[in-house]
């Protein structure tokens, strides 16, 4: 059904993934350049400040922080910007009747493809730190899908609160810096009691994180429930965003 819509309206979605990206990187000298420095200028910052802390025993620690960096970014920007796809766009839905959640769409498309950018770069550090690549690397897949259609959630329940609630740019920007501390990205976990350790598997994003440094780094496969938890996590969350565009989905032109 969705991707029927999708394709009825493939025009408009593909001229609004346009538009977001000359808009973000309109009157800047070096352009989509940035996707690819912005997160490699955070990686140095967070491996000259935290190494000395961190990282002395930590083996392969820039990818270590990359992996968390990467995961973590990717989801601050598909999920903040996909806060306010609504209120952006309000001018054109509420004149023409289409999908709401094209909006949304075309904010993911955007921050999958800085992404993406950002992945090949993590692989060449890769190569520069001397991981083996292996097999499992085609098993990123999963993470990857995973962690765009928990995106998607997200920013289907983070938009439609905006709609109604614009205080929640503010929660949302001091729950996203808590969640930056307690997703593992330059300290390791080992240290902590079983207990504790378990406490983080109830962070989704520390969940995608632990899965691509069990792979790159350790070479080893998550477990099955592992898997199962992830895709748990994601399937709540997507539920949970439908549900509320279906249900304020006329109720949304009143407010915007």
């Amino acid at each position: 059904m969705i991707l029927t819509r999708l394709d009825k309206y493939r025009f408009l979605f593909e001229e609004l993934v346009k538009r977001d990206f000359k808009k973000k990187y309109k009157r800047t000298v070096l352009g989509m350049v940035w996707s690819i420095l912005s997160p490699l200028l955070t990686l140095l910052v967070m491996k000259l400040v935290f190494t000395q802390f961190f990282g002395r025993n930590t083996a392969h620690y820039t990818i270590y922080i990359f992996c968390g960096n990467l995961i973590f970014s990717y989801f601050n920007e598909s999920t903040g910007q996909g806060m306010q796809s609504l209120t952006g766009n309000a001018s054109i839905f509420t004149k023409v009747n289409v999908p709401k959640y094209l909006f949304l769409f075309s904010k993911n498309v955007q921050a999958l493809i800085n992404f993406g950018l950002s992945l090949c770069v993590f692989f060449c550090f890769c190569i520069l730190d001397h991981i083996t690549f292996t097999w499992k690397f085609i098993l990123l897949l999963y993470p990857i899908l995973c962690l765009m259609l928990f995106n998607i959630g997200v920013g289907l329940v983070l938009s439609a609160l905006f709609v109604f609630f614009r205080d929640i740019q503010y929660l949302w920007s001091v729950f996203t810096m808590l969640l930056m501390y307690v997703s593992a990205i330059f300290y390791t976990i080992d240290s902590y009691s079983p207990e504790v350790r378990n406490l983080f598997l109830l962070n989704p994003i520390y969940l995608f994180i632990r899965y691509f440094r069990k792979i790159v780094i350790d070479a080893t496969i998550p477990t099955t429930w592992f898997h199962l938890l992830m895709m748990a996590d994601v399937i709540i969350v997507v539920a949970l965003g439908c549900w509320m565009y279906k249900k304020y989905n006329t109720r949304f032109l009143y407010y915007v």
